[in-house]
């Protein structure tokens, strides 16, 4: 037996009802609870976290930044540039 794959019959399960949309109230509700379970990182760990990021931002800056000075050059004698 062939399974429908495309219109309304794929996106419902067979045999369940729609479901209600949730109210904005409940969904804020839903929201702040489920923020209230997130572990927040501590001012240090921010910092630490900060500085990790901005460190390895900057090595890959110098990375791009040197291959596409490599690149420059080797388009340059190939191509005869000034």
């Amino acid at each position: 037996m062939a399974i429908d794959t495309r219109g309304e019959t794929a996106d419902k399960p067979s045999g369940e009802k729609k479901t209600k949309r949730t109210s904005p109230a409940l969904f804020y509700r839903q929201v702040v609870a489920e923020l209230r379970k997130v572990i927040w990182p501590t001012r240090k760990d921010l910092i630490s976290y900060t500085i990790i990021v901005l460190v390895f931002v900057l090595i890959m800056v110098g990375i791009v930044s040197a291959l596409d000075a490599l690149f420059t050059e080797g388009v340059l004698r190939v191509f005869g540039g000034a």
